[in-house]
């Protein structure tokens, strides 16, 4: 099913999500399924559980083929259940993101090139990886979710925040 996208302003995109007791109740997986259908019928990247209405630490994300030149097939879809985080080093990096939650709009978000992440798939197991490029990049976007941040909340310079087409005309001008 099809859920309702939260958009900037909700107060359930601004509080941290819960953790999810048990990993394997059939609620959680109905839950994903859906979070799945949604993104997809978005033409998401990722999506993260408050953005459905839901605050649990639950985010989805893939990587499409062609995306991140440090994954050259893309990365298949990814489920993680109470995520954690952390920075491989102190090299950080700057492009534009958008978010389902901010329709149309995007802006330049200062990230951390290499990340590592654990959490946990559906069934239980442990994931546990590095990423770097566009896979770092989505992953940290979709676990600020789960803490009550989106991306305007990280930009250094909000002269590069708009709606997409008029960011991309700028570009072309410049």
């Amino acid at each position: 099913m099809i859920l309702k996208i939260a958009r900037m302003g909700h107060p359930v995109l601004r509080a941290r999500a819960a953790e999810v007791k048990d990993i394997q109740a059939p609620e959680i997986a109905r839950l994903v399924a859906d979070m799945i259908e949604t993104m997809q019928d978005a033409n998401g990247a990722g999506l993260a559980a408050p953005q459905v209405h839901v605050p649990l630490r639950v985010m989805i994300f893939h990587v499409p083929r062609g995306r991140d030149a440090h994954i050259e097939d893309g990365l298949p879809l990814t489920v993680l259940i109470n995520p954690e985080i952390e920075a491989l080093g102190d090299d950080m990096n700057e492009a534009f993101e958008g978010c389902l939650s901010l329709p149309g709009m995007t802006g330049k978000v200062n990230r951390f090139t290499q990340i590592k992440y654990r959490g946990f798939g559906l069934d239980g197991t442990l994931i546990e990886r590095e990423a770097s490029g566009f896979h770092a990049r989505v992953v940290q976007h979709e676990y600020d979710h789960l803490d009550g941040i989106l991306y305007p909340q990280r930009m250094d310079d909000l002269s590069t925040f708009g709606y997409v087409e008029e960011m991309q005309k700028a570009i072309n001008q410049e």
